[in-house]
């Protein structure tokens, strides 16, 4: 039997949401954009989601769910899935991580790591 092949590649586009965000108040609005692309050789869905959101203060936020954005999406092999969420922080940079739970159509398990990405307000870094 052949091993299954797990490629679930993960891209981000993060932006900032001026017009909710209040700096006064220590709110700063992000959102992000995830595409998902299974590139590998088994049909799989999404099951759940781990996320890991940290601050400039070091305030880390875990989030943990079901699917995203009320989906668990099923990605054959080539497809690709694409939603925007978003983040809260308390100060104008921070940055995220985590890890979507996956499930082959064979009913193996397996993570798929979302390498850290950050969060700024436009100018802050260079």
């Amino acid at each position: 039997m052949d091993e299954e092949q797990h490629d679930i590649r993960i891209k981000v586009a993060t932006s900032y949401v001026d017009d909710q965000s209040e700096p006064d108040a220590d709110r700063y609005v992000f959102a992000y954009t995830i595409t998902i692309t299974n590139g590998g050789s088994v049909p799989a869905t999404l099951r759940s989601r781990h996320w890991i959101i940290t601050d400039a203060n070091g305030k880390v936020q875990e989030v943990n769910g079901d699917g995203v954005v009320g989906e668990q999406p099923h990605l054959n092999p080539g497809e690709r899935f694409r939603y925007s969420s978003g983040a809260v922080l308390e100060t104008p940079v921070g940055a995220m991580q985590g890890l979507y739970r996956m499930e082959s159509d064979t009913g193996a398990s397996f993570d798929a790591p979302i390498a850290a990405f950050t969060l700024a307000v436009p100018g802050l870094l260079h």
